[in-house]
């Protein structure tokens, strides 16, 4: 499978299949082969992706011999789509992406096309193309194809579009995974898989219609969704935090969380973020709230209300989607703690959460109902240390951000808890301070325990594992789909080469990271791997593939656009294979308050700005 498919979380739908089922062409019964998709006449220009439906992917659980995806007489349950959230006609919000799950995909009629060169009209300027696809009959290999977009000033690029199979294919980069398929006999186990997948555009183009792939062989390619995607132009990210499992927390029954995070870059008007990463059903938002941190859980002031899809207080987000709020006038201070409130009126049990916060935050007594409006503290009675669902905070305005992608040392693992010293954070406090640069914000995608080649956690399910994905296959969700992001900065690879990946390996996940990335436009910038002699399992073959690594890192023959010697930073002098004394924090891996400090000061600013070389 191709590098990009490994980085793209869940991206996509389609916002042309939000037309009537009636517009969908259906198929003949008895006129074809099981499996074989009813092709309505080609029209001569391009036409809704809806208008090209010849295949039925989705059936009623009491109607199970009304689909056939596969041509083994196969299919999805409506049931269980239904119960992930995914309503037909309903918009899903993907990595960015807003797009609507087809209205005929309530069971039994046409809802996705088996590419084989349709022209597809798509409207809309951005930095990438999404599709909501999956691959049939390829033995449970992916299935490629190359397609065009054609813009609206007469000119055309070429994508690579990869769709894994929908039932083997890996679960860390899915869309949304079921229970069960529908057989001709009725439902059995699953799973069954859906994928979101980014293909890059060129910047700055008017989409004016997309020729899908061609068919080769037996194999199908279906498409059900393709949209354009607009990463947030006009806006920076403020504060981020990567989804780093999905975990039992609670329960939570009508309570309010009030989390606190920092803002990096600030601006006059703000939105938040929410995500529903790796779970199996929706949640509800029963409403929310922005304000500045008072002392505590009180807020400096009266919350700002925060609305959904145009004014509504609340929302509901399917399972592997999420959502942005409207936004709001609140002028965010650079380098402020806020506190974001979120009300759950249900019950949930399990959340996605970034695990290692180094912040307290807050939750209401159980039962206490919607307390976002509060400016005290004092309906806050119990304290957390993780972030859940919540994943942005943007600000309208300023020139975009750097994305540091990291693991336990980015993401500030024995840091003073509350006092923001990450690495990022001082990186961040530095560009808002200065005037000769573009003054962006910082966002921290670090995650403890991640890795750049494998999977920590395997991406579907409840589990005490909170090392998420790998980098690969978070790039898209933490990296390419953040709000007018212009740089990413890699610190990462000590736990790969700490738990048994060779450095080859390393080097061409990097690779890989470095492509994909400037496929999109980003600059990229590779930090080198800090030491951790004297760490328990930091021997000397592991210190021999962080060598092998760094050394790539410092001479990568032009596949970085620079390159930052953290290890050069940190390092003992006197013996390079551990870090300096007055830097560690005391367990040899990870670097204290001053370290950390250090490794930000280090950093050149002009290095990160696109078009400063």
């Amino acid at each position: 499978m191709r590098a990009r498919l490994w980085g793209t979380a869940l991206t996509l739908l389609l916002a042309a299949t939000a037309l009537p089922a009636a517009t969908a062409v259906a198929a003949t019964p008895g006129t074809a082969p099981r499996g074989a998709p009813t092709t309505p006449a080609r029209p001569h220009g391009p036409s809704s992706l809806a208008g090209h439906f010849d295949n039925t992917a989705v059936s009623d659980n009491s109607a199970s011999g009304a689909a056939d995806f596969d041509g083994a007489g196969n299919s999805l349950s409506a049931q269980d789509l239904t119960a992930a959230g995914w309503t037909p006609g309903n918009g899903i919000t993907l990595d960015g992406a807003r797009l609507d799950w087809p209205r005929s995909a309530a069971g039994g009629t046409p809802d996705n096309v088996v590419a084989d060169g349709q022209r597809v009209t798509v409207r809309g300027r951005g930095d990438a193309l999404t599709f909501l696809v999956a691959g049939t009959g390829a033995d449970g290999a992916p299935v490629s194809g190359t397609g065009t977009v054609r813009y609206r000033d007469g000119s055309h690029s070429r994508y690579e579009l990869d769709a894994p199979d929908w039932r083997s294919g890996p679960l860390s980069t899915k869309a949304v995974a079921l229970p069960h398929i529908n057989t001709a006999g009725g439902p059995t186990a699953g799973p069954a898989r859906l994928y979101a997948v980014t293909v890059p555009l060129r910047s700055g183009r008017a989409v004016a219609s997309v020729a899908l792939p061609a068919r080769h062989g037996t194999a199908a390619l279906h498409v059900f969704a393709v949209s354009v995607k607009d990463n947030g132009r006009g806006r920076t990210g403020s504060w981020a935090a990567s989804t780093a499992g999905y975990r039992a927390v609670g329960p939570w029954t009508d309570r309010t969380l009030r989390l606190v995070v920092h803002s990096g870059a600030g601006g006059p008007r703000a939105r938040i973020r929410l995500a529903n990463t790796f779970a199996a059903a929706p949640v509800d938002i029963g409403a929310a709230s922005i304000a500045i941190q008072g002392a505590g859980a009180a807020a400096d002031g009266t919350p700002v209300p925060l609305a959904f899809d145009r004014g509504r207080a609340g929302t509901r987000i399917p399972a592997g989607a999420e959502a942005f709020s409207d936004p709001v006038d609140l002028t965010v201070p650079a380098d402020t703690n806020l506190l974001v409130s979120i009300h759950l009126p249900g019950t949930v049990t399990a959340a996605p959460v970034h695990q290692e916060a180094a912040q307290r935050s807050y939750v209401s007594a159980s039962g206490s109902g919607d307390r976002t409006g509060d400016s005290g503290g004092a309906a806050y009675p119990e304290t957390m240390t993780i972030w859940p669902f919540l994943t942005g905070v943007d600000v309208e305005g300023g020139p975009g951000s750097v994305v540091a992608l990291g693991d336990s040392i980015t993401d500030g693992v024995k840091s003073t808890s509350g006092a923001n010293r990450r690495w990022p954070d001082v990186l961040a406090r530095r560009f808002q301070t200065q005037h000769r640069l573009p003054r962006y914000g910082v966002i921290n995608h670090g995650i403890s325990a991640n890795r750049i080649v494998t999977d920590r956690y395997q991406g579907d399910g409840v589990s005490t594992d909170t090392g998420g994905v790998s980098a690969q296959h978070r790039l898209e969700r933490d990296v390419l789909a953040q709000p007018s992001a212009r740089t990413v900065v890699v610190f990462e690879g000590i736990n790969d080469v700490r738990w048994g990946t060779s450095a080859d390996e390393v080097i061409a996940g990097l690779r890989a990271l470095a492509h994909r990335a400037h496929e999109r436009g980003l600059r990229v910038v590779v930090a080198t791997i800090a030491p951790c002699e004297g760490y328990g399992d930091c021997t000397a073959d592991v210190d021999a593939r962080r060598q092998a690594v760094n050394a790539f890192i410092r001479d990568n023959g032009g596949t970085f656009d620079a390159t930052l010697d953290f290890d050069a930073v940190v390092r003992d002098p006197q013996r390079p294979q551990r870090m300096l004394p007055a830097y560690d924090s005391g367990d040899h891996l990870h670097p204290g308050d001053a370290g950390l400090k250090a490794l930000a000061d280090s950093v050149d600013l002009r290095s990160l700005v696109p078009g400063r070389d």
